[in-house]
């Protein structure tokens, strides 16, 4: 059974060192976050009349995260790191906040993170491998950033290949494939074994990089077995993407999603609970 009802009830903080951190992680830092709670309170510092921050800036009305200005005074000098700590100790003390997240790779927030665990709050501090160990042992949980990234860009060569083989295939072949999955999808959109349903499986008008996100919430709600039941995993996904709607691919429910997507299982568990069955579902590897 997992903890997910419990975790989003869990406030975060997630304060983002602009000049420190490339923006190429942050949609797998956002989707890391998500799992250990609800993050509400998402802003990012740096001078943002540099050009060095130019990829920063379409991602952040993407994920609502509010971009706090400070100018470099002085050469040589991270007034940023400043502007974030002045910022972390004013929420320490006005807002209801359970758990910091800190994403630099910056020694200069070592004491910070001492300082907010001394008052009871957790400090999840995310960073490349290059971040010094004062810092990553002043953490709760250290997350490296390379990590974050190494699984997206494996299921990105995964598919490159599943298409370039597909485009390859002969035309006789693919009405072969085709054929077979017709008489699959035939038996089984009405059969039922071992208690679960089978569905014709229908390709969605869905990118690569929403495919991805409901594989990694899947997993990151789902029991020993790999079954996560639908409402903790939509509930998941709508924390990281609010533009989440399953009529955007042509469904109705979110579990009409999962049975058109071809690497998710879905099967129905009946309860002695008011509407007598739970949809769980889970990733076909």
């Amino acid at each position: 059974m997992n903890n997910y009802n419990v975790l989003n009830d869990v406030r975060m903080a997630i304060l983002i060192d602009a000049d420190n951190i490339s923006y190429e992680y942050l949609d797998a830092l956002m989707s890391e976050v998500a799992r250990y709670g609800l993050p509400t309170i998402k802003r990012i510092y740096g001078d943002w009349t540099s050009p060095n921050l130019n990829g920063w800036k379409p991602l952040l009305q993407e994920y609502a995260i509010i971009p706090i200005q400070q100018f470099s005074y002085t050469t040589g000098k991270n007034s940023t790191d400043s502007a974030l700590i002045i910022d972390a100790m004013d929420l320490l003390y006005t807002e209801k906040v359970d758990v910091f997240c800190l994403v630099s790779s910056d020694s200069d927030f070592t004491r910070l993170a001492m300082r907010l665990r001394e008052e009871g709050r957790k400090v999840y501090g995310f960073g490349e491998q290059k971040t010094p160990k004062a810092f990553i042992a002043a953490c709760d949980k250290f997350i490296y950033l390379e990590v974050l990234n190494t699984d997206d860009e494996k299921d990105d060569e995964d598919e490159q290949k599943d298409d370039e083989s597909k485009r390859h295939s002969g035309e006789g072949d693919r009405k072969s494939r085709n054929g077979n999955k017709e008489r699959k999808n035939k038996r089984s959109d009405t059969g039922v074994q071992n208690g679960n349903r089978h569905y014709n499986k229908k390709n969605l008008n869905m990118d690569r990089k929403t495919k991805r996100l409901i594989a990694r919430c899947i997993d990151d709600v789902a029991d020993e077995d790999g079954w996560a039941n639908l409402g903790d995993v939509g509930n998941l996904i709508i924390n990281i993407r609010p533009d989440f709607d399953p009529r955007n691919y042509g469904c109705t429910k979110l579990s009409h999603v999962m049975q058109r997507l071809p690497k998710v299982e879905v099967t129905y568990r009946h309860n002695n609970q008011p509407g007598g069955k739970q949809i769980y579902i889970r990733n076909i590897t």
